[in-house]
């Protein structure tokens, strides 16, 4: 079957966003495009140099993944600075093409709104989405708290809940919900001033500032917002400089009661690089957390993306998507696209049949599988260490605990035997790891800290 570039990419985009935050996905790729594919090797279009290597090393694996899903064809991807080429080229190709196109067009002018990239309208001052509303905000028990304290702050910035510190897993609306609150002040009288960055867009900033001797003129930036939406703070935890800066952002607007709303992957007692001077700060407000969504609610949520999107799905198939992806909201939505796509291109009627066909590879997906190397080095990570510290015999503090962890993971979920891991780790008695893992099981019953960072491992886990 015939496919364009532009095809081909919405496709891969639809796999890569399975495994990025919303925010990310939207920072790292929206200006991307495929501008060549000869002799197997995929040419990327990316709008900057900064976005060219950030791209070739934090996400070149997902994307040649995603793009060889597509099109087994393809050897290896490619990086160019290059203008982005919004979807209104499709005019200026050859009839060829033009032709093989309408043969396996995507439906309405709706449908390719909704299911492709191209048409995302960030808003260029604030960095907010448009489609992200209270609106389209399904409310559940999993998210209600998150909700209502989000809802209050839009009546009185700079309030009781300031900041307002939201956590929960990926893929589970946290994005949506902080964008939310953006769009519905952006309405108040007197133009509020509203900035959403990503953490990592916000370190960026700091690294070309401080390059470019312009620190004074980005601090002047953030400190004249009225609500300073934060995406994914757990990232700032990397480097010292990062959270200094972010520090007296932060104080500025704090004394001013402007608002402060920040969302994570995690409790800030969870983010283990975190200064205490930092953690103190986002403790002192408001904290709500995002859990998991029950049956009814991913089924709510299909059918509110179905009717939002303007498509037909059978109820059947709605249900077997909500039951075969029941962590990550996202996954549902891409899930869901991947469904209405496929059918589109190749002009089938969805059917519960061809949707398990569809979505046969997400139940065998190699995130849901660990190793032994993994384990250990999603927990070195998740608690800045080296692996080499969980190996050697050291005793520190720091090391113990997250040694104690590695080992009730690598037997809860890798079933590995005690003598096993003892040997693996520091040569230790198989004595050692038993009360170890009965040390981690038990505290586990009364420490919901512990219990979200070892949520936080396993997610790192089992999306490597």
């Amino acid at each position: 079957m015939f496919m364009t570039h532009d095809e081909l990419w919405n496709q891969a985009l639809s796999e890569i966003e399975v495994n990025l935050t919303r925010a990310n996905f939207i920072t790292w790729f929206k200006q991307t495009a495929v501008a060549n594919l000869q002799d197997g090797v995929v040419t990327l279009s990316v709008p900057n140099g900064f976005a060219k290597e950030w791209l070739k090393t934090k996400y070149h694996k997902f994307i040649l993944r995603a793009v060889r899903n597509i099109n087994h064809d393809v050897k290896d991807v490619d990086y160019i600075i290059g203008q982005y080429k919004p979807a209104d080229v499709e005019r200026k190709r050859p009839a060829y093409e033009k032709r093989h196109t309408s043969e396996n067009t995507l439906g309405s002018a709706e449908f390719n709104e909704e299911f492709t990239l191209r048409d995302i309208t960030i808003d260029p001052d604030t960095n907010l989405n448009p489609r992200y509303t209270f609106e389209t905000f399904i409310v559940g028990s999993f998210n209600e708290l998150a909700h209502a304290a989000a809802r209050s702050i839009v009546k009185s910035l700079g309030g009781s809940y300031n900041p307002l510190f939201i956590y929960g897993g990926v893929g589970l609306g946290k994005t949506h919900l902080i964008q939310a609150v953006g769009n519905e002040v952006l309405k108040h009288a007197g133009k509020p001033r509203v900035l959403y960055v990503p953490t990592e867009r916000f370190m960026g900033e700091v690294v070309e500032a401080l390059s470019t001797q312009g620190m004074g003129r980005l601090k002047e930036k953030y400190r004249s917002v009225d609500l300073l939406i934060i995406d994914d703070i757990q990232f700032i935890g990397r480097t010292e400089k990062m959270q200094e800066e972010f520090f007296h952002i932060f104080n500025t607007l704090y004394q001013s009661n402007k608002q402060i709303l920040i969302s994570s992957d995690r409790h800030p007692k969870a983010i283990p690089t975190l200064e205490e001077r930092l953690r103190s700060r986002f403790e002192g407000g408001m904290i709500a957390d995002i859990g998991l969504p029950d049956r009814e609610t991913r089924m709510m949520i299909l059918k509110t993306k179905t009717e939002t999107k303007g498509v037909v799905v059978p109820e059947e198939v709605l249900w077997f998507i909500a039951d075969s992806i029941k962590t990550n909201i996202r996954e549902l939505e891409g899930a869901l696209n991947r469904v209405v796509i496929s059918s589109k291109l190749a002009n089938n009627p969805i059917t519960l049949d061809e949707t398990k066909k569809i979505l046969a590879h997400t139940a065998l997906e190699p995130r849901r599988f660990t190793s032994f190397k993994k384990v250990l080095r999603c927990v070195a990570e998740f608690y800045d260490l080296n692996e080499k510290e969980l190996i050697d015999r050291s005793r520190r503090k720091e090391v113990v605990r997250p040694r104690q962890i590695a080992m009730y993971l690598l037997r809860e979920d890798l079933k590995s035997s005690f003598p096993f891991i003892g040997e693996k780790l520091g040569k230790k008695d198989h004595t050692t790891v038993i009360h170890a893992c009965k040390k981690i099981t038990q505290e586990l019953k009364n420490n919901p800290t512990l219990e979200e960072e070892i949520r936080a491992v396993r997610e790192k886990m089992y999306s490597l």
